[in-house]
């Protein structure tokens, strides 16, 4: 937090990037979607940031399944993430935790390190890669809250 208790916001708002391609959910499905988001979590989990999730196995995996709801939604897919858990808000959801952007650096190099295998473990289609890492290094700059 600031110094006066307010969150910081990141300049520029929320991010402007296209949301990224549908053909992903398409090529994908939930299937492909979720096994990736649990390797994410994995990797997450022994991270530097791994204060800020879950210490069990299965509640991290736990976690990884709610953000796969929101992955296969904007990559085109049902509305998982909206119809259980309403609209996502995520920035608001994130307040509780401390995120610099170190914190966002680590995240990325995380789902980085899951995107390079992605095409082979889960389908996920080359020609959206760079979308895709376009549109998680602006979310991920919009979760930041807090100033260096």
């Amino acid at each position: 937090m600031t110094s006066l208790g307010e969150p910081y916001i990141p300049h520029g708002g929320p991010p402007q990037t296209p949301l990224p391609s549908p053909q992903i959910f398409t090529a994908m499905g939930n299937e492909g979607i979720y096994a990736m988001l649990a390797d994410f979590y994995r990797l997450l989990g022994k991270s530097k940031i791994s204060n800020m999730f879950p210490n069990s196995e299965e509640e991290l995996l736990a976690a990884s399944r709610r953000s796969a709801a929101f992955f296969v939604q904007i990559c085109g897919g049902p509305q998982q993430y909206t119809e259980k858990y309403g609209p996502p808000r995520l920035r608001a959801r994130h307040m509780p935790f401390a995120i610099s952007l170190a914190d966002k650096a680590v995240w990325l190099d995380c789902f980085r390190e899951v995107i390079e295998t992605a095409p082979e473990k889960y389908g996920f289609p080359r020609q959206h890669i760079d979308g895709f890492i376009a549109w998680l290094t602006a979310f991920a700059g919009w979760m930041v809250n807090q100033r260096e």
